[in-house]
């Protein structure tokens, strides 16, 4: 394992704690607000289950983008022991935090200019992000350098799909992602979105569908769309907003479709579970295009 250097990622990556753990991925976190009461997942934590009951209680959630000075504090502390840094970043097409690093970044190659500090918009979100993070961080571990794995990085970040349902249109509509119309006629008729993050790293819908059962198999069939030829020994994640059963189903139809044997599942944290709501699940792959 090359350990001359640290992968950095962040609150959007929605990677578990084991794999994060196992890798030594540092982590730039994210607060939140619920009822205007801030929380931090290291200071001031709240568990993903009161988060999602508070949600699902009628509170209102926003979240807050990481700033220069909290970059400047973490990374600093890795530079000081003459380590380099690279920070594959929460998609800029969803928030500022890219430019807060990159602000910070200009800051520390002042103090630190003999070291390096890779930065990569990975215009990737939730698990998305978090595979692209996992892959990269196998890479290190097999003795990568931090330039290859950094080009790895710039080259791929497009091959990885993202595919989101919500089960409650409200969410959205709160974010500005659907019109009024749409959330009330989705309540009413049972419609539920199909969406995707585009190459801009933006959250868009591509389809929609009538009922629960149908949405998630609107997630495997966009799979068998995108996917190509990315289909041996590959690694599948799925996120979920506190609805593990529905993600397993979907995992359930990929291992038949696809003979798929590994599978990375966890919950979507605050920092997009916060605009998506309860009840989203979404699929996570390698495909020839988004």
């Amino acid at each position: 394992m090359s350990e001359n250097y640290v992968i950095f990622s962040d609150s959007g990556c929605d990677l578990p704690n084991h794999i994060i753990e196992q890798y030594n991925i540092g982590i730039i976190r994210f607060p939140f607000m619920i009822d205007g009461e801030h929380f931090d997942e290291s200071s001031n934590p709240l568990s993903i289950r009161d988060f999602y009951d508070k949600m699902r209680a009628g509170s209102v959630t926003a979240t807050s983008q990481a700033t220069p000075d909290q970059f400047i504090k973490v990374f600093g502390e890795v530079l000081e022991k003459g380590k380099d840094i690279l920070y594959i970043c929460f998609s800029s097409g969803l928030s500022g935090t890219h430019n807060s690093a990159i602000l910070a970044k200009e800051t520390l190659l002042d103090e630190y200019p003999d070291r390096k500090i890779n930065i990569v918009d990975s215009l990737c979100a939730s698990m998305g992000e978090g595979l692209f993070v996992y892959t990269a961080a196998l890479m290190q571990a097999d003795g990568k350098d931090i330039d290859e794995v950094t080009e790895w990085c710039e080259n791929n970040k497009l091959n990885v799909v993202h595919m989101f349902t919500v089960d409650d249109l409200v969410y959205l509509y709160r974010g500005g992602r659907v019109s009024k119309a749409t959330q009330i006629a989705g309540s009413i008729l049972g419609i539920k979105p199909v969406l995707h993050v585009d190459n801009e790293g933006h959250l868009v819908p591509i389809g929609k569908v009538r009922g629960r059962r149908q949405s998630l198999m609107g997630l495997v069939d966009g799979m068998a769309e995108r996917i190509g030829e990315h289909t041996e020994d590959i690694t599948i994640g799925i996120s979920h907003g506190d609805c593990y059963e529905d993600a397993v189903y979907v995992r359930d139809i990929i291992s038949k479709r696809y003979n798929v044997k590994k599978f990375i599942i966890n919950h979507i944290g605050p920092v997009i579970g916060a605009h998506s709501g309860p009840g989203t699940v979404a699929l996570f792959f390698f495909g020839n295009n988004r």
